[in-house]
């Protein structure tokens, strides 16, 4: 398959030893982006001018920055944010969800499918953002280009999910089997099952429920898939304890 290095012609180049981007095949892997432009740290224009208060928030202005920069990159490699197949954002304080969540609203008007937590601090001090994009190229064939899930070409990209209904309980046990529930029906929807799932990544509130949460993980996957696992600060919903996302390819 043929890649290419896709350098964006207004992102600041990062000073640790990764690229902005590659393009292989006609599937676009950005790196994730912060706020900083890697000389000063956060720069004037991602931070609040404290002579004037009320004119945007810090995360308003991080966010803006952050989708800028990558906007360059996927412009370097053909692709806009329109092409946007699955997007994770990490926030160092859910409490600037609301008010980041309204600067998402102006770049993705139809929203990708998201998984969204709160970390414990990222890699340039005063960055309260890192996001994470993955697109396709215009010409590939897509559907159900929503929140829930986007089937492009013949790779499934579901959103993460939690157990935000009240139904799945405060047990890691239930809300594991509740979320795996929920992501089973989407997978179902677009003509896949779990057995299809090429990747997952699974986050925490406590790395003290891994066990009971491994338990449950090997009744809906007798074949494992690759899995990341991690502990994280908090999820978008307080008491859900564990959030998990999933990409397959169909059968």
């Amino acid at each position: 398959m043929q890649r290419e290095v896709i350098t964006g012609k207004s992102t600041p180049t990062p000073m640790a030893h990764y690229c902005q981007g590659i393009l292989a095949g006609e599937t676009l892997y950005a790196a994730g982006q912060i706020a900083s432009d890697y000389k000063t740290g956060v720069p004037p224009e991602a931070r609040q001018d404290p002579a004037f208060p009320y004119y945007g928030s810090d995360i308003q202005k991080q966010a803006r920055y952050v989708l800028n920069n990558i906007r360059s990159v996927f412009q370097a490699a053909g692709c806009d944010f329109k092409d946007v197949v699955k997007s994770q954002v990490f926030l160092t304080d859910l409490k600037d969800f609301f008010h980041f969540d309204q600067v998402w609203k102006e770049f993705f008007p139809s929203p990708p499918p998201r998984t969204t937590v709160q970390v414990s601090g990222l890699l340039v001090p005063g960055c309260r953002i890192e996001i994470d994009l993955t697109a396709v190229l215009p010409g590939v064939a897509r559907r159900g280009m929503d929140s829930e899930a986007v089937l492009a070409g013949e790779t499934l990209y579901a959103a993460g999910q939690i157990a935000a209904d009240s139904r799945g309980g405060s047990d890691i046990r239930k809300q594991t089997r509740y979320v795996l529930d929920k992501l089973g029906t989407v997978f179902k929807a677009a003509g896949c099952d779990l057995k299809d799932v090429v990747k997952s990544q699974v986050f925490l509130t406590d790395l003290q429920d891994f066990y009971y949460f491994d338990q449950v993980w090997k009744e809906f996957f007798p074949s494992p898939p690759p899995r990341t696992t991690v502990q994280v600060s908090a999820l978008a919903v307080p008491g859900c304890r564990v959030e998990i996302d999933l990409t397959a390819v169909l059968p």
